[in-house]
């Protein structure tokens, strides 16, 4: 049963342009966010400095000294893996906007409330450290836009800014909407212009190996929202505004993003290093440079944000914006003691974690009330556990890592093992991302089904047994 202090149904009410977020979760649910205000939210979440430098995870999908992808193949690659991976963060997304409910509490329905609280845990630890290095990397940029001042004072800065806009998440989303999505969308047009001044190789010159390796790192970056997406959401006026907002705002920006610095490689840039050098270096570079730096706070503004929100999951009661001020503290003072590039490919092995697990979700969400005899999507605290549900989640995440273990040297090695063991010989076609997303899918509408014939099959008995006339 919901505890006095949380619903078991999130209540949604209208608002005014000055509405916030909920303090905590037993507070009405303002749905405020027009399909403007999706767009500039999505589509400034598209772009990020790391995914400039990521460009060579695209053009060089199976490490360095291997040949490179030629330009027909790298574009394609950032095309189709952008689609598949911002439909994923959209049906996530549609989901709050259906129930109101933030990311987190909403696997409540999925495993139980108890059962919620594991991938809660792994949420946190992955928004927190993707905050850290937010606040690192907008740091380093804006040190080498204006190196004569020390980098902790723009970490302290970031870190700053970073819990001002968590505290005021909605009137964050709408600066970004009436300010910033304009701007970044002008540099990212100018930049690739500047860029485009370069001769490019021929489009056809590269091979086509290792496309599907190149799509899966596209996949992945998108995917990572999808713990996020309902946060956000939650708070849209309408299902068409969540999808259309995500859909064309995220896909639209990614793909400039990597686009970007794609050209840069292939033109200018001998190494991903190079790329930031490479925009300071054309007409005005160091402006727009420093606009990209200044914008990349909203990506550390919505992991410390959901980091809050994942918490009130476990703790509902806890007021949101004293979670985001403590959390944009710790993260700001990490930022400065710690070296958050060694746990890169650490937060990269988290995220693996949540391509199947969507996968199991999006299925039993939008299918599980026709193949699961209408069964109601349960958000209260005490929400039953449903162990079956593992059992897909477990399958995919073992498909993914069959695949593709990652670079944390110990757990690619033992996967490596594994797959000596059983005889399985990872293809350079094979995409750990879609494959995991396929097989937990598969498998849990397959669950689903089974479900349904065996309350079918319960309903037919009952039926036969009964008394005439009932």
């Amino acid at each position: 049963m919901a505890t006095a202090s949380e619903p078991s149904v999130f209540v949604t009410v209208g608002g005014d342009r000055r509405a916030e977020a909920p303090r905590t979760l037993a507070e009405p649910v303002p749905q405020v966010l027009s399909t403007w205000d999706q767009l500039g939210l999505w589509g400034n979440l598209g772009v990020s400095l790391l995914g400039f430098t990521g460009a060579i995870f695209v053009l060089q999908p199976l490490g360095a000294g291997t040949p490179e992808l030629s330009l027909a193949a790298a574009l394609t690659a950032i095309v189709v893996g952008t689609l598949l991976g911002t439909a994923v963060v959209a049906g996530a997304g549609l989901a709050g906007a259906r129930t109101g409910a933030p990311a987190m509490v909403l696997l409540r329905g999925l495993f139980g409330t108890r059962m919620s609280y594991g991938p809660t845990a792994l949420n946190i630890l992955q928004c927190l450290g993707w905050g850290i290095f937010e606040i690192v990397t907008i740091a380093t940029a804006a040190h080498t836009v204006a190196p004569a001042v020390p980098r902790p004072a723009f970490v302290v800065a970031a870190g700053v800014v970073t819990g001002g806009l968590a505290v005021r998440p909605l009137g964050a989303i709408r600066v970004l909407r009436r300010y910033v999505t304009a701007a970044v969308v002008v540099v990212l047009c100018y930049l690739l212009a500047e860029l485009l001044t370069h001769p490019l190789p021929a489009f056809g010159h590269g091979t086509w190996n290792g496309f599907w390796p190149a799509t899966d790192t596209v996949v992945g970056v998108a995917v990572s929202f999808a713990p996020l997406a309902a946060d956000y959401t939650r708070h849209s006026r309408s299902g068409a505004a969540t999808v259309t907002g995500t859909m064309v705002g995220y896909s639209l920006t990614q793909m400039a993003c990597y686009v970007l610095g794609l050209v840069a490689l292939v033109t200018v840039a001998r190494t991903p290093g190079d790329i930031f050098g490479a925009f300071v270096a054309v007409p005005f570079g160091t402006l727009a440079f420093g606009v990209l730096a200044a914008r990349e706070l909203d990506q550390s503004f919505a992991d410390v944000y959901s980091t809050a929100v994942s918490v009130q999951n476990l703790r509902p009661r806890w007021d949101r914006r004293v979670l985001a001020g403590g959390i944009a503290a710790t993260a700001t003072v990490c930022a400065l003691w710690v070296n958050i590039a060694a746990y890169e490919t650490f937060l990269t092995l988290l995220g693996s974690v949540f391509v199947p697990l969507f996968a199991v979700f999006l299925v039993d969400f939008f299918a599980g009330g026709r193949f699961a005899g209408g069964r109601r999507w349960d958000l209260s605290h005490g929400a039953r556990s449903r162990w079956a549900m593992l059992a897909p989640w477990a399958a995919g995440f073992v498909v993914y890592q069959m695949i593709n273990p990652g670079y944390v040297s110990w757990w690619a090695s033992g996967w490596a093992a594994v797959d000596r063991g059983v005889g399985f010989h990872p293809a350079g076609w094979m995409s750990a991302s879609i494959g995991s997303f396929v097989v937990a899918a598969a498998l849990t509408a397959l669950g689903l089904a089974v479900r349904r014939a065996l309350l079918g099959g319960r309903r037919r008995g009952g039926s036969r047994s009964a008394p005439v006339g009932t």
